[in-house]
């Protein structure tokens, strides 16, 4: 009888899970946010934050290219379970450090983050993006 109730309790809370409905495919993922949000950590030195509505913009960025790591291990999404669900979690740390960093208004320390973010970029789209690197 325990082992009945288990299985409706795992049957139940599999139907209560949430459905997600991808809206873009990678490649509009990648054109709409990833690389503004990742240009603006990259590129913060030309122009840093002045004040808190800068500051604040820069959290924004900094959180959107962490979640859109977690969007792409999305199911639909996701190339494979191996190299892109790693992949795509070392743009969620590089993402969660950064976001942690302008929270902090720490800019030093998200200079210190350009490395792993452009790592991470490039380790995943050597992988998965066909030509990435080779000249036409």
């Amino acid at each position: 009888m325990r082992i009945i109730g288990v299985v409706l309790f795992v049957a139940a809370a599999m139907a209560q899970a949430p459905s997600f409905q991808p809206v873009g495919n990678i490649s509009e993922l990648m054109i709409s946010m990833i690389y503004p949000t990742s240009d603006a950590l990259f590129y913060i030195e030309r122009t840093p934050p002045k004040n808190e509505v800068e500051w604040n913009t820069l959290r924004n960025h900094a959180l959107t290219l962490a979640e859109s790591g977690n969007l792409l291990m999305m199911a639909g999404r996701a190339k494979d379970q191996g190299d892109w669900v790693k992949d795509s979690k070392m743009l969620v740390d590089v993402g969660r450090a950064a976001y942690k960093a302008a929270q902090a208004k720490d800019m030093p320390a998200i200079v210190a983050l350009n490395d792993q973010l452009y790592q991470s970029c490039v380790v995943c789209h050597t992988q998965y993006r066909p030509g990435f690197g080779k000249r036409p």
